[in-house]
């Protein structure tokens, strides 16, 4: 069954295997985001994003709201739109550095190493708004390897939720958009993959907010496994 022909609405059971599914997406590749979807990065993301928050004066709340998902000087541009971005983007290398070496809190989303072992066979690759230093940090901080040739945020001219970084994803893998589901947990990152003509799994509940085709809890509801000349992605 192609990524074409499989529908996300397709509701099937396998009685007598593993599985207890009931939705089945078929791919050709996964193009997975980082922070929020492999990684929990929650705790040092807030204290960072928070203390630069409380120096500009700005709501706690309304930079929540904001920062997901975006690479920070785009954040910044949207907190502090009369600035000039050039210092958005002097503030936003700061920011990557301190995130960089602050990685108290940071782990592994459940199931996110078993995950990437299944889909080792398949193609996939990581697509995030964090610099390469950053992703590095995390993943490593969380038990997890960098799947091969990562799409960082040094790799686009334009952040979440613009589809470019997905895109360049899926011609790094030589699959057609149709083709990719995308793995996210951020109203920015969902809005991406859509714009990008892909599917969308949500992971983490909040994640349901952004309309994803699909919300799992977390990565321990997902299953990979063979399926004509692509592989099926199992949630539950």
């Amino acid at each position: 069954m192609s990524a074409r022909e499989g529908s996300a609405d397709e509701e099937r059971r396998r009685p007598g295997t593993l599985w207890t599914v009931t939705r089945i997406f078929p791919a050709h590749a996964a193009l997975l985001d980082m922070d929020g979807t492999l990684v929990d990065s929650t705790a040092v993301v807030e204290r960072l994003w928070l203390a630069w928050a409380a120096s500009h004066g700005l709501d706690r709340d309304h930079v929540l709201g904001v920062i997901h998902g975006r690479q920070g000087h785009q954040s910044m541009a949207i907190l502090l739109p009369d600035r000039p971005h050039a210092q958005n983007l002097v503030e936003n290398r700061a920011m990557l550095a301190a995130e960089s070496d602050d990685l108290d809190g940071v782990v592994e989303v459940p199931g996110a190493a078993a995950f990437l072992a299944a889909l080792a066979p398949y193609p996939h690759l990581v697509v995030t708004s964090a610099d390469d230093r950053l992703l590095r940090a995390r993943m490593g901080a969380s038990g997890l390897d960098v799947p091969a040739d990562p799409v960082t945020a040094e790799q686009v001219s334009a952040s979440k939720p613009d589809p470019e970084g997905f895109l360049l994803g899926a011609r790094r893998l030589g699959i057609a958009p149709a083709d990719c589901v995308v793995f996210e947990d951020s109203a920015a990152g969902i809005q991406a993959a859509r714009a990008a003509g892909m599917r969308v799994i949500g992971v983490g509940t909040g994640s349901a907010a952004h309309s994803p085709d699909a919300v799992v809890a977390d990565l321990t509801h997902v299953r990979i496994a063979p399926d004509g000349d692509g592989f099926a992605i199992a949630v539950d």
